[in-house]
Order: C-alpha cells, then structure tokens, then sequence
C-alpha cells in the first residue's frame, strides 16, 4: 500500500510542475514557442510511446523490477533537467523522466490487479487519488517556489525528482523479494489478449482515456497561460490549475467505489461531458471573471480520469488480460493525447487567441461523452476476447 501511493504521488509532478513556470524556463533555456509546444505534448507522445513497450519489459524483467527502474528514469530525469541551459538537454531529460512515468503508467494497475483481493478497489482508490494529489502539488507549489528561492524555476521542477527517490526504495526492496516470483513475469498475452482492437469495450475506453488525457494535459500546459493572459499572475494561474487537479482527489477516492457498485455509469459519463463544455464556455466568455468557477467545472469533469483508470482494473477480470489492456488503452489513449497540446499551441500561435482552441475543446466533450456512454456498460473484456 506503501508503495503504491508513493508512486501514484510521483507519476505526474513531471508534467504538470511546468505549465505555471513556462515563460520562466523559456526564457531560462532559451526556448522558442515552437519547442515549448513540443515540450507541452511530451507527456502524451512519451506515454504512448514508451507505454508501448511496458508490458514487453514486465514480461522479460518482472512487472516490480520494471517499475522500479521506471522510477529510477524519473529521479535523474527531473533532478537533471532543472541544473541543464541546454534546451536539448532539457528535453532529453524530461522525455526520460515522462519514459519512466509511462512504465508506471502501464504496469501499477496490474501489479494491484495481481496482489489485490477486492478485485484492487482499494489500492486503485489510493492509486487514482495520488496521480491527481501529485499533480495538484506539483502545480501549485511551482510558481510560489521559483519566486521564492535563488534559483527561480529550477527548484521549482527539480525538487520532485527528490522526492521520486522515496517512492524508489519501497519499490527496490519489493522487486528484490519479487522478481524470481514467475507470476510477476506473466504479463504475456493469453488467447486473444493481442485482439483488443476487436474489444469494443477496449476500443470505447480507449477514446475515453485519450479525450480525457488531452484535455488533462492541455490543461497543464496551456491554462495557465490563457489565465495569464486574461490578466492573471502566474502564482494565481498556479493556484487555479492546483484546484482543478486537486479536484480530482476527491474523484480518485470516490470513482472505484461507484464504479463498483453502480450497474451503469451512464448519467457520470453525461456529466463529465456537461461539465467539460461549461469550463471551456466560461473560459471563453468570461476567463477572468469567474475563474475559480471555470476550473471547478474542468476539475469536475476531471473524474473522467480515475474513472477510465478504474474501468481498466473493473473491465478486465484475469490480471493478464489487465496487463494487457493497462497496455493498450494508455499508449494509444496517450498517442491521442499527444497531439492535443502541441495542437492547442500551434492553433494558438496561427490565430493569436483562444477563441477557436476552445470551440475546438468544447467538442471534444462530446466525443469523450459518447465514448464512456459505450464503456459504461458492464461488460468484460475477457468475455469479448473470448468470443472473437
């Protein structure tokens, strides 16, 4: 349990630790607003590219020794970016340390999947509210600790790759005791785990967690920048995109319950979809009117993200078939995700504004809508694979 927190803690502040400090490391590395729109669509390209080979890694190392070394990826990633004045350097090193939050990504839910005996409602409520906890913190405390410490941004980003080395001795001395264990290689494919293309309940997720996603990392790179150029500063900015994160907590430990319990999920799909397109409304209209309330909306609609985290443990029943499916839906969920920011960035820069970026947002809540009305049934992927 130990363990699973202190990773969840440490699978997001690499991503959403940027956004409120941006122009600072702009100007500190001396990127171009081109870069710094590749640099916003890291998270995604990495976690579904990386993702990818993540099960494959499990199957030859051990899904303990994996993770692991995954953490180990994000310590001397985050640490080494923040002391580097090399753009491509900088780069590298976050690439590395989003590379070893991937590998997190794809195998915790199957690890709980495999050492869980409520069916992992437990340890993924404390799984799901820590990614969203890691993340709030992470956007909160960046911009009050660059403008309180010498170094300005670099403290700001690089004290998380610290606090990753507390989460990597847990998981070191669980990898020792584990890795000659064969249950912990069996991340391989069983009968028609490779069909989950012809899954639709693993297609409809998909789409759920790559709208989602999307949305979730446009928000950690570019809200804080249209708050700030509504007139807000950026610790405010920070704070704003702090509460639409730390929202998300409160959905982390309530979503695997409902899951759960519910026999459709239906009117939540709904209202995450409600709630996208009344944040992104408010943003247009009114962004500095009504700020707290914009971000509540987006937080809200947030829930989609432990749900669909979720959904990958309660739609799958065999921990192989998990494996697999953490396997499929993140990287390509991620791969859609991707595009997204770098999409938002180079939409921005054509139109010198936000009007068409949050039209555009606006309707991808309905996509996700659709999607996780499909999902919402409760339906195993096992059972599709079986009958294909």
């Amino acid at each position: 349990m130990t363990a699973v927190v202190l990773i969840s803690v440490n699978l997001r502040p690499g991503a959403s630790s940027v956004g409120p400090v941006l122009a600072e490391v702009r100007d500190g590395v001396g990127m171009s607003p081109a870069v710094a729109g590749l640099m916003t669509a890291l998270p995604g390209l990495c976690f579904g590219a990386v993702g990818l080979l993540a099960v494959g890694l499990a199957r030859r190392l051990g899904m303990t020794v994996g993770i692991s070394l995954g953490l180990l990826a994000v310590v001397v990633g985050l640490a080494g970016r923040a002391v580097t004045g090399s753009v491509a350097v900088f780069l590298l090193l976050t690439a590395l340390a989003l590379a070893g939050m991937a590998v997190g990504n794809v195998l915790v839910p199957a690890w709980i999947k495999r050492h869980a005996r409520d069916g992992g409602v437990l340890l993924m409520t404390l799984y799901s509210a820590g990614l969203t906890a890691g993340g709030a913190l992470a956007a909160a405390l960046a911009a009050p600790v660059a403008g309180l410490s010498e170094g300005g941004w670099r403290p700001a980003i690089g004290v998380w790759g610290l606090v990753a080395v507390g989460a990597l001795v847990p998981w070191v001395l669980i990898a020792r005791r584990e890795h000659t264990d064969p249950a912990d290689h069996r991340a391989d494919a069983i009968a028609g785990a490779g069909r989950l293309r012809h899954s639709p309940t693993a297609v409809a997720l998909t789409l759920l967690f790559g709208v989602q996603a999307m949305n979730a990392y446009v928000q950690f790179g570019w809200l804080p920048q249209i708050y700030r150029d509504a007139g807000l500063s950026g610790t405010q900015a920070g704070a704003l995109v702090s509460l639409l994160t730390a929202l998300g907590i409160v959905g982390g430990l309530t979503m695997p319950t409902v899951i759960a319990r519910s026999r459709t999920l239906a009117p939540w799909m709904v209202a995450f979809g409600v709630l996208l397109v009344g944040g992104y409304l408010g943003l247009l209209l009114a962004p500095a009117t009504l700020p707290w309330l914009w971000a509540s909306l987006l937080g809200l609609s947030g829930f989609a993200f432990p749900t669909s985290i979720a959904l990958i443990a309660a739609r799958s029943r065999d921990p192989r078939v998990t494996a697999r499916l953490s396997g499929f839906v993140q990287p390509v969920g991620y791969g859609l995700a991707a595009v997204g920011p770098f999409a938002v960035g180079l939409v921005h820069e054509l139109t010198g504004g936000w009007t068409l970026v949050l039209l555009l947002l606006m309707g991808s809540g309905v996509v996700m809508t659709l999607a996780g009305l499909r999902v919402s049934r409760p339906t195993l992927v096992d059972e599709e694979l079986a009958r294909t």
